[in-house]
């Protein structure tokens, strides 16, 4: 006799069973990926000391995903808690991997291809002479100083050279010693220069500058700071004190040492350069003109040349802090002023090229304006 349509059977077959211990099994391991959960106690151990490893970003980013995955997986809720953008955790989640912490930490910037050094054993060794030899100048003077060894390298390239070089600590570059703050001198009321008096040819109109040298703690010397505003020439003179005895000597140096006639002077209200020194003016047919109280802008071109000479001179020299121990060293540099150090003003030009060069009749730039 046949049954049609017997009951089935409580107890699974053996095909059900092992379908459902398959399932299960693949559901717990999703269920560990997604809580986060290492598989084993001793991938757990691992973790902890790769965690210890990890930057401050990396445990900032792994605190986002721990929080994240206690409190429902909620990206809005978690993105508002550390107030963070959601682009920026899903970034971050689509790199994560739980079995890899490091993941987490920044990748680098670096690009794929980077510029290679092009210069030459030559050049470098060129540029680290000649910043050697003149420690305060920067790489514009340096790419006309190697112009005129026939070496051409732009100003940026140089630049670049110089930043390999400091990088790799092959420069040795002196150090800059700390200086007292100068004295603060009272200003006196005199002649101003007329407003129709304008400096058109080299010598119209030479500034004279007092200027505290400080070489060592409680060491004060002088030195008068004379420019010519047209050619940059300049004649520095180095003194014991800043008297108007000396100033008048310092007077007879530019006058013999400046390639063109001094025809006026200008100065500040500075008590050197008053009594002998304003005689000295006088007999010797010299204009002088001062400056009202408080204008040091007006006296523009010999303040610029004292921070030259404080800077590219005094700081780098080892002479005795004596005027003797000076005074060799600095008519050394004088020549360096005048004949080698290109002036940015006179278009990377010395004093010297821009006198061989000058044409007072042609429309040049009128460089003598001091107001």
């Amino acid at each position: 006799m046949l049954v049609s349509n017997p009951r089935p059977s409580r107890r699974p077959s053996l095909l059900h069973s092992i379908k459902f211990t398959i399932l299960a099994s693949q559901l717990t391991t999703e269920y560990q990926v997604q809580n986060l959960t290492l598989p084993s106690r001793a991938q757990r151990k691992l973790s902890k000391l790769h965690l210890q490893d990890l930057s401050g970003e990396a445990k900032k980013r792994l605190k986002w995903f721990d929080w994240h995955r206690d409190h429902g997986e909620n990206v809005s809720l978690t993105c508002r808690h550390f107030g963070i953008a959601r682009q920026t955790f899903y970034r971050w989640k689509q790199r994560y991997n739980p079995f890899d912490l490091a993941s987490l930490e920044d990748r680098s910037s670096r690009p794929q291809r980077v510029r290679q050094r092009t210069w030459t054993t030559a050049e470098v060794l060129a540029v680290q002479r000649l910043r050697e030899a003149f420690s305060r100048w920067g790489k514009e003077k340096l790419a006309v100083l190697l112009l005129r060894e026939g070496v051409k390298l732009s100003a940026s390239r140089v630049g670049r050279i110089l930043s390999y070089l400091k990088s790799r600590g092959l420069l040795k570059e002196p150090l800059r010693r700390s200086l007292a703050r100068r004295r603060q001198w009272k200003r006196q009321y005199a002649t101003r220069k007329p407003r129709s008096y304008e400096a058109r040819a080299p010598g119209d109109i030479v500034q004279i500058d007092t200027m505290d040298v400080r070489p060592e703690p409680g060491v004060v010397l002088k030195q008068f700071t004379t420019v010519d505003v047209v050619s940059r020439w300049s004649v520095p003179t180095i003194a014991s004190n800043a008297t108007a005895l000396l100033a008048s000597r310092a007077l007879d140096d530019v006058i013999a040492r400046m390639p063109f006639p001094v025809k006026a002077i200008q100065v500040d209200g500075g008590s050197e350069f008053m009594a002998e020194f304003e005689d000295a003016c006088q007999e010797k047919g010299i204009l002088l003109f001062c400056l009202p109280p408080r204008s040091p802008k007006l006296n523009g071109r010999v303040e610029r040349a004292n921070r030259t000479y404080r800077e590219e001179f005094y700081d780098c020299s080892t002479a005795t802090p004596t005027v003797a121990g000076f005074k060799a060293d600095l008519l050394a540099w004088e020549h360096t002023y005048n004949h080698i150090r290109p002036h940015q003003a006179l278009g990377q030009l010395t004093p010297a090229e821009f006198l061989a060069t000058f044409n007072p009749t042609s429309n040049q730039e009128d460089l003598s304006r001091t107001s």
